[in-house]
């Protein structure tokens, strides 16, 4: 099993694989890019007809009476064949020193979006994505009813930028058995002015409608004041709501459209570059702290992170996000 390791000077938590060593050709060159970060070789195993390839499913929307791991499926869930985390047991704490590290304890899973192998996020019929986000919904609240999951992150990677290993539209669930704390700033606000920090931005950003990229119902999308990365835009929900598996289905529906739409928009007007999105929410199973609010992050990877970034954590946007929107939400109103 793999470890969960203390960096003791960066004060974060690490995941280290203790049982292997990835060779140098196994990982993502410079070379490869949105169209490359295929398995080598032709073979795809996230393609229908080779379920025998990948773990047991966990779930998958698949026409009734139709056998587990089998073809014919719509969306499938599995484990991670590689994941550095197992659910099996309970956390403990080892020491070796001045150093500590935790048993690998935790799950990670892939959702396949498609049985084909070419189409993209992007791509797909609505219906599909509705039953992409339905699925994530049901796998956040089913990892978040085993107490030993403190968090859950739901994510996709997409080009080599994104650190996608391959081509086949996926994403992923990680669900972590500590909170890694780095949506802190909510909480602090909280203490602070006794106010959802989320939902003072939305009410600031409607009213100053600088960085909205378009509102609808029930989220507006919005480029945030201070992004870490360029065309870096949210997804936020308007209903105050702490953890993304409270969405209701009229919810899910419109963050399946915006989604789709903002992913389009980024594809579109940005030269079809990696990107990667998050859903950011509440941690899971540990005393309760008022303040969070979920969203949705999409991240275009226009650059490497440089050594400043690295070094200091403080990253550099040449793009401001007032001009991004703009030029975000003009693609974005072309979008179907």
């Amino acid at each position: 099993m793999s470890e969960i390791r203390k960096n003791l000077v960066k004060n974060r938590w690490v995941a280290v694989a203790s049982d292997r060593a990835l060779k140098p050709n196994d990982f993502p060159t410079a070379g490869m890019g949105i169209n490359e970060s295929e398995t080598r070789g032709g073979f795809c195993p996230f393609c229908g007809g080779n379920e025998e390839y990948t773990p047991p499913e966990i779930a998958a929307y698949r026409p009734d009476n139709q056998q587990p791991d089998s073809p014919g499926w719509l969306i499938r869930a599995i484990p991670n064949k590689f994941s550095a985390f197992l659910l099996e047991g309970e956390l403990k704490e080892n020491y070796s020193g001045i150093y500590s590290n935790y048993n690998g304890l935790g799950q990670h899973e892939v959702i396949i979006e498609t049985p084909e192998h070419s189409p993209e996020y992007h791509e797909f019929e609505l219906e599909r994505v509705e039953k992409i986000i339905s699925m994530f919904k049901n796998r956040y609240n089913s990892l978040a009813g085993d107490t030993r999951i403190k968090y859950i992150q739901i994510y996709k990677n997409r080009g080599m930028f994104g650190g996608a290993s391959l081509g086949h539209s996926h994403s992923q669930i990680v669900g972590l058995p500590f909170d890694p704390q780095e949506n802190e700033g909510m909480v602090q606000y909280y203490e602070q002015k006794g106010s959802c920090l989320i939902c003072d931005i939305l009410k600031q950003e409607q009213e100053s409608k600088e960085r909205i990229i378009y509102e609808g119902e029930n989220f507006l999308i919005i480029c945030p004041y201070a992004p870490r990365f360029a065309y870096e835009s949210w997804i936020v929900p308007k209903r105050h709501m702490e953890h993304f598996g409270e969405i209701n289905p009229l919810e899910e529906k419109e963050l399946a459209l915006l989604s789709r739409k903002i992913t389009m928009a980024v594809i579109d007007s940005l030269d079809n570059p990696s990107y990667n999105f998050v859903i950011n929410s509440a941690p899971v199973n540990v005393p309760y702290q008022a303040g969070y609010h979920w969203f949705w992050e999409i991240t275009p990877r226009m650059l490497v992170a440089a050594g400043v970034e690295v070094a200091t954590g403080v990253y550099i946007n040449p793009v401001a996000p007032e001009l991004a929107a703009n030029i975000l939400k003009e693609s974005f109103q072309t979008m179907l």
